[in-house]
């Protein structure tokens, strides 16, 4: 990597020129950089707003899922026919999908030779176990902080092969050269947090060949929202690069807690808690799920199923399926303005109607299921603590004790199933351009559980090797680059300036265009969406984001940063 500086707009800035910089440092973008490196091409670099932030390394649920090929029991398998299963979810390319299923024992292998404990028995078996939309058992986890520790390892080997990592780097910018198919990227404008209040504002130019995006999910958009709060997405520096998207549309959504933002499957709704719901100030309690179901034991089956089908399926609603206890936990909250909780302390107590819980309400699979657990116990939270006490342990660590207070939820939005298109290498329409992780759109609509892991890890693999073999080059001159990367960073230059010539008084707050965009998507465009609403508020997120553009106001240089992603984020739903 050389280092010098370039003059843009009369101003000198720091210039770093290689071949490939990473954003972001996730699992997906963490693979990209230890798989370049360990081809050879080592001119690299990571760029990231935190180390250690964002989904992989801040998130987790009851059981975290790594899906691949299956590689033990008795249970035939190939490539193939993990790539039918992928493409059967929907928005899938079946090209897309058979290297996702071929990449994925390597994939899972390279995670485990550095260390990830993924479960054996002592022949060597890495025996699998079904999940969602699975028909062959190939689901694995190390917990319900797999990808916490697939972050982990990946950290370990980028330290130890000492690739550079520029952290407190906050990406604002996407910098391309060419039009129409000939568009190309050339590098990264990023803002140093360190430096925002010098001179040059903290503004560092990379000047490269490759970019790879590996930034997740667009969790900043939501105001219930699973996705760890570091987690806020960079989906509008993708847009303005000119990348192109497909089944943006395609989120999932799932119950979740609100006050320590983690996923309610599994046990948690295994265990048959009570629902209930309360005004804003917390009165008025009232078990509102007994008004929709025949009888407890319709209730209480659809709340255990819960566990096994966690996220929201609009086919799992009719007949009182286990998604209709989503559409009723959003309508309390979303609709009428109350509080939903879980109540883990006893039973749901049904009404004059709904005889109260017991085990034998259940149907024969739950019954059966809690009785192989030893769990046919007298209360949720006992019932709870049989089956997995250290989900109630995590909460206690979280400063909520589930044997004492209930927990407070939402239908959450917790993982975009689409994103930005990119070949079977995983290279966008911009060339050079490669969206690696939760960013790159291709997931499917229902796809197993866990296969989210196993695309980063096998999209990000793909493109470090399609980069180290076919994009190895070098990077522009800099006077060249200077001229080609000119206008963006000028542009970004006077959007700085104007943002901090507003103080603290003139215009929009980060803080107030981020909460419009927030209560917007989770009205209008979360797990209920109502085409003619959904129509006007496009028109009104066109709006916000083009008053950001002119009105963005920061108090100081070190709310730049923040001034930005707002910015970003009100570009993403306006789309």
């Amino acid at each position: 990597m050389r280092t010098g500086r370039v003059r843009i707009g009369g101003r000198s800035f720091p210039v770093r020129s290689l071949n490939t910089v990473v954003i972001g440092s996730g699992a997906a973008g963490l693979n990209a950089a230890v798989r370049l490196h360990r081809h050879g091409q080592t001119d690299i670099a990571v760029i990231t707003g935190r180390f250690g932030a964002g989904a992989s390394a801040e998130s987790g649920s009851d059981k975290q899922t790594y899906y691949k090929l299956s590689l033990a029991g008795d249970v035939p398998d190939s490539a193939a026919d993990m790539a039918r299963d992928l493409a059967a979810g929907g928005s899938m390319h079946g090209d897309i999908a058979l290297a996702e299923a071929l990449g994925s024992v390597e994939a899972f292998f390279h995670l485990a030779g550095l260390g990830v404990p993924f479960p054996h028995d002592r022949y060597g078996a890495y025996v699998g176990y079904k999940t969602d939309h699975d028909p062959r058992q190939r689901a694995t986890s190390a917990g319900p902080l797999t990808s916490k520790l697939m972050f982990e390892a990946l950290a370990a080997e980028v330290r130890r092969r000492r690739i550079p990592v520029y952290d407190g780097h906050e990406a604002i910018a996407v910098l391309t050269a060419g039009r129409g198919p000939g568009k190309r990227a050339i590098g990264v404008l990023a803002l140093d947090r360190a430096k925002a209040g010098g001179p040059g504002r903290g503004f560092v130019l990379f000047n490269a060949v490759n970019v790879v995006a590996a930034t997740g999910g667009p969790g900043g958009m939501y105001e219930h929202s699973v996705y760890p709060e570091s987690q806020s997405g960079s989906h509008g520096l993708l847009f303005e690069a000119g990348a192109a998207a497909h089944n943006l549309t395609e989120s999932q959504f799932g119950l979740a807690s609100v006050k320590f933002r983690w996923n309610v499957s599994g046990t948690y709704q295994q265990a048959v808690p009570r629902y209930v719901s309360t005004d804003a100030a917390g009165g008025g309690e009232r078990e509102f799920l007994n008004d929709y179901f025949p009888d407890m034991g319709a209730l209480a089956t659809a709340v255990f199923l819960k566990g096994y089908q966690w996220p929201f399926d609009p086919r799992k609603i009719a007949g009182g399926g286990s998604s209709l206890v989503d559409l009723l936990v959003y309508e309390e909250t979303v609709v009428k303005g109350r509080r939903v909780f879980l109540d883990f302390r006893g039973d749901p107590r049904g009404d004059g109607r709904l005889a109260p819980f017991e085990p034998r309400h259940l149907g024969p699979e739950a019954l059966a299921y809690l009785e192989r657990s030893g769990a046919l116990t007298a209360t949720p939270i006992a019932r709870l603590r049989k089956m997995n006490a250290p989900a109630v342990a995590l909460y206690k660590a979280h400063g909520i004790d589930l044997a004492r207070e209930p927990l407070e939820i939402a239908v959450c939005a917790q993982h975009n199933n689409g994103g930005f298109r990119g070949s079977i290498w995983w290279e966008s329409n911009v060339r050079g351009l490669f969206p690696v992780g939760e960013v790159c759109g291709t997931h499917g609509v229902t796809r197993p559980g866990g296969s989210a892991l196993n695309a980063g890890q096998v999209g990000s693999a793909r493109a470090a090797l399609f980069i180290a073999r076919r994009r190895a080059g070098r990077p522009l001159p800099e006077a060249a680059f200077a001229r080609e990367a000119g206008a963006a960073g000028l542009e970004k230059w006077e959007l700085a300036e104007a943002m901090l010539g507003r103080g603290k008084r003139r215009g929009l707050s980060p803080e107030a265009c981020l909460a419009e965009v927030k209560k917007r998507m989770s009205a209008c465009g979360a797990v209920v969406r109502r085409p003619a609403e959904a129509g006007a508020e496009k028109a009104r997120a066109r709006e916000l984001w083009l008053r950001a553009r002119r009105e963005m106001r920061v108090p100081s240089a070190s709310g730049l940063a923040h001034g930005f992603k707002a910015i970003d984020m009100a570009r993403t739903p306006a789309i």
